[in-house]
C-alpha cells in the first residue's frame, strides 16, 4: 500500500492537488496534518478514510515521525519559506528510509525566488531586463540562485536533501496561479485576486510605475495535475525518467502555463468590474511600491516584478500539458468571485 503524507489539505494548492490525487488513487493510504478539530471537519466529511494528523509546521518531532513512515511526502503548507518543517521533514526521510527503500520528497517552491534581480537593483513595473529562466538546459542556474534570493533558504535545504540516496526530491515552482481549487478549504488564489479585490474597493486597478513587468501563470487545475504525474512517477519509477526529474541536481521544475503582463492584466480586471458595473470607469492606478504595498499588502510588490521562466522538463519527461482556461478568460470569474465576498452588487446584469 502506498503511503502518501500531505501537508496544506485545507489550503487552495494542497486541497486542489489532494483532489486530483485521491480521484485518480482512492485506494492509497493518505495522512494529512491539519492544525485543529474545525479545520479537520470538512476533511473528515468529505474524505472520511483520511488519517487525520493534528499539528502544525512547527511541530518538528511530528513532521519526522510522520516522514519517516510515509513512502510519498507532498510540502504544500507554506512550503517554501518555512525552514524548520523543511529540516524536520529531511530528517525524518532519511531515519526511516534507505537506497533501497527511498522516500519521495514533492516540495512546492515559488517563481518569487526568480525576482531578486530587480528586486536588487529596485526596479518596479520594468520590462524583463535577463533572459527568462528555463529548467531544462537551464537548470543549473535555479539550484545556484543567490542565497538571498526569495524563498533560496527552503530550496536549499531540498536540494541537499535530495544529495541522500534515500530521498528522492523534487522542487515544483509555480507562478501566479488563478482557476477555482476543487478543495474542501480555501479555493482561490492571491495575486490577482487581491488586485481584483483592490481595483472594486478603490474603483481603479493598480499597477506599479509603468506596470511593465512580466510574470508567468499557471490554472491550478493543471498545477495538480503536474502533482499528479510527479506521483505517478514515484509509484511507477522510469529509470531513465527519474534521474531528469528527482535530485540536487536536476529535480527543478518551473510549471509554467502562460505569460502575463502585469499591466494588460490590471486592465483585464478593470474592463471586467466596469462591465458588470462594480466600477465606473477601467482605469488603472500607478503606484509606486510603498503605497502599493500599504493599500494591497505584500501581494502587490509581485506587480511590479519580473518572474519568468520556462518549464520545459516536466514537459519532456512528464507529458505535462497545460490545458486550463487562459488567465485572461477567468479574470471575469476571479472579479465575481472577490465582489461576492466584499458583498457587491452589480449595477448591471
Amino acid at each position: 500500500m502506498v503511503k502518501v503524507f500531505l501537508t496544506g489539505i485545507t489550503g487552495y494548492t494542497g486541497g486542489d492537488i489532494f483532489h486530483v490525487l485521491h480521484e485518480a488513487h482512492p485506494d492509497f493510504e493518505y495522512s494529512v496534518l491539519v492544525r485543529n478539530e474545525s479545520k479537520a471537519a470538512p476533511v473528515k466529511h468529505k474524505y472520511p478514510k483520511v488519517r487525520i494528523v493534528y499539528g502544525s509546521l512547527d511541530d518538528s518531532k511530528l513532521l519526522a515521525e510522520e516522514a519517516a513512515e510515509t513512502n510519498i511526502l507532498i510540502h504544500t503548507a507554506d512550503a517554501s519559506d518555512h525552514e524548520g518543517a523543511a529540516k524536520a521533514f529531511t530528517a525524518g526521510l532519511a531515519a526511516g528510509h534507505s537506497q533501497d527503500n527511498p522516500a519521495y520528497w514533492i516540495h512546492t517552491g515559488g517563481t518569487g525566488i526568480l525576482t531578486y534581480q530587480d528586486a536588487d537593483a529596485n526596479r518596479y513595473g520594468e520590462p524583463l531586463a535577463y533572459e527568462p529562466y528555463n529548467d531544462l538546459e537551464g537548470v543549473e542556474a535555479l539550484t545556484t540562485l543567490p542565497d538571498h534570493a526569495f524563498h533560496r533558504n527552503v530550496d536549499k535545504i531540498v536540494l541537499a536533501a535530495g544529495e541522500n540516496p534515500a530521498i528522492k526530491s523534487a522542487i515544483i515552482c509555480p507562478p501566479t496561479i488563478y482557476g477555482k481549487g476543487r478543495g474542501v478549504g480555501n479555493t482561490k488564489s492571491r495575486q490577482v485576486y487581491v488586485m481584483a479585490r483592490t481595483t472594486l474597493v478603490r474603483g481603479k486597478a493598480p499597477i506599479i510605475g509603468p506596470g511593465k513587468s512580466e510574470w508567468d501563470h499557471v490554472h491550478v487545475h493543471d498545477l495538480s495535475d503536474l502533482y499528479l504525474k510527479m506521483v505517478n512517477a514515484a509509484v511507477s519509477p522510469d529509470p531513465e525518467v527519474d534521474r531528469h526529474i528527482w535530485g540536487p541536481a536536476e529535480g527543478y521544475l518551473l510549471a509554467d502555463g502562460g505569460i502575463h503582463i502585469w499591466r494588460e492584466t490590471a486592465q483585464w480586471v478593470a474592463d471586467a468590474a466596469q462591465a458588470k458595473g462594480y466600477i465606473k470607469d477601467a482605469t488603472l492606478e500607478s503606484l509606486d511600491v510603498t503605497h502599493a504595498k500599504e493599500i494591497a499588502g505584500f501581494e502587490a510588490v509581485s506587480y511590479g516584478l519580473n518572474s519568468r521562466g520556462q518549464g520545459k522538463r516536466a514537459r519532456k519527461y512528464l507529458g505535462w500539458n497545460p490545458t486550463g482556461p487562459s488567465l485572461k478568460d477567468e479574470i471575469p470569474n476571479i472579479v465575481e468571485v472577490e465582489a461576492g465576498s466584499l458583498g457587491l452588487k452589480p449595477a448591471q446584469s
